[in-house]
């Protein structure tokens, strides 16, 4: 269907009614919304209409291709099977930062395309950007000449990389629809296919601070992320990992950025560690350099316990313009001007915490955009100093909070996003990977 033949306001009115998108109009609104001729609150308000009455496997399928095809597509088969990974969105999740350059160390290509913060989550782009200087916006030329010297770039949308992705994933952010798993497929799946990825890992969070609360919803969206990369020719697994706890100690865009580098250090931080390297064994294995996933497991620990993945990041820091001296030299980095302890009411477990509410008061203390126009603040978050199932006495410190100014009342939200217990939970993950889904 070309654009001129086409009504927006009979396309929007078709889903208020809850009726089906024949697959060529759709693709011609999504053209229509890229290139501008069909304003934002259009877009907006059949975004709200699709996430009230649902779209089915063709109308997804139609969007996927729509945002997969609305730009350029990369391809990296001269320099191996690339390889890529996409979280779901959590709180505390830096895994990125440490995982590109710990994959790309063993010889994978990694061509990163990444996003900012989206809800209650945080964005990987926010942390990169923390880094002083460091670019997210290059060209083609210079990114087809960085993955050539380094094998890895870690970048945001371009212009002219699944364009209309960009412009639906930032309306997303603010019309309250971003937990829509249609939209949400779409987007992961077209960006990630667009980037020239031919192997690609989705670490898909459940949990409170996850957008799929349940086990269900969880398996239900990796699922279908897995059989829409295979059905169009990539490689794909996910994993499946919990998120009723922040990941790491730190939430916050330069706190997690520290946090990241720790582990690229060699440190056990509790948790990134972990999952950065079971991910990074899925990437390997997936790009078919290593036979098996305990042979991936392996190599992944060596190359990051010999120092090659922090080389690796650093390379790829400086050339994209970043300055990490501050980083290499533990010197304060975006150092808070206010440092608030928070302590335990009561003497018990620290038992749990809900995720999504720490997630949005993080968000509210500036780390996050409550509009796409927000700036963002790369000195607050919180850092944990104390871990899930500890025992605390009454008045001793659990977390500290980063913030740009003294806030008693972001103080006190933080704090009531913890509960404190008796007795340990009995539901504590073993693992925070809860299921691996292959197809």
């Amino acid at each position: 269907m070309a654009l001129d033949s086409l009504d927006p306001r009979e396309f929007i009115r078709t889903k208020r009614d809850g009726l089906a998108h024949d697959p060529a109009a759709l693709r011609a609104f999504v053209a229509g919304c890229a290139a501008r001729e069909i304003p934002d609150y259009q877009a907006s308000a059949w975004l709200m209409a699709a996430f009230l009455n649902g779209l089915d496997a063709s109308e997804t399928d139609a969007l996927t291709l729509a945002f997969l095809h609305s730009g350029r597509v990369f391809d990296w088969k001269a320099l191996g099977v690339a390889a890529d990974k996409h979280s779901t969105g959590g709180v505390g999740d830096k895994i990125s930062l440490a995982l590109a350059p710990l994959v790309a160390a063993c010889g994978v290509p990694v061509p990163m395309v990444s996003g900012r913060g989206l809800g209650h989550t945080g964005g990987t782009l926010d942390k990169l950007e923390s880094i002083p200087g460091f670019q997210t916006r290059l060209e083609p030329a210079a990114m087809t000449e960085q993955m050539r010297k380094l094998g890895i770039v870690m970048v945001g949308q371009g212009p002219d990389l699944a364009p209309a992705d960009g412009l639906f994933y930032s309306l997303r952010d603010v019309t309250a629809t971003v937990e829509f798993e249609p939209f949400i497929v779409s987007s992961i799946v077209s960006k990630k296919i667009a980037e020239g990825a031919r192997a690609i890992v989705y670490d898909v969070k459940c949990g409170s601070g996850a957008f799929m609360k349940t086990p269900e919803a969880a398996r239900a969206l990796a699922r279908r992320l897995v059989g829409t990369t295979q059905a169009l020719g990539a490689a794909a697994s996910a994993c499946i990992t919990d998120m009723s706890w922040p990941i790491g100690w730190a939430v916050g865009n330069a706190l997690e950025v520290r946090e990241a580098w720790q582990v690229l250090r060699g440190q056990p931080v509790p948790g990134t560690r972990e999952l950065t390297l079971t991910l990074a064994a899925e990437m390997v294995r997936l790009a078919g350099a290593a036979l098996n996933l305990d042979a991936a497991r392996v190599r992944v620990t060596h190359v990051l316990d010999e120092g090659h993945a922090a080389e690796r990041f650093l390379a790829m820091a400086h050339a994209q313009g970043g300055d990490t001296r501050a980083l290499e030299h533990g010197e304060p980095f975006h150092a808070a001007p206010k440092v608030v302890e928070l302590q335990a009411p009561r003497a018990g477990i620290l038992a749990g915490c809900d995720c999504f509410a720490l997630g949005e008061a993080v968000v509210a203390m500036g780390a996050g955009r409550l509009a796409m126009e927000d700036a963002v603040d790369p000195r607050v978050g919180i850092v944990m100093t104390r871990e899930r199932g500890d025992k605390l006495a009454k008045g001793d410190t659990f977390a500290k909070l980063h913030l740009a100014a003294s806030d008693g009342a972001i103080a006190a939200r933080v704090a009531g996003c913890f509960t404190f217990a008796d007795q340990s939970p009995a539901t504590l993950p073993a693992d925070l990977v809860l299921e691996r889904v292959e197809g």
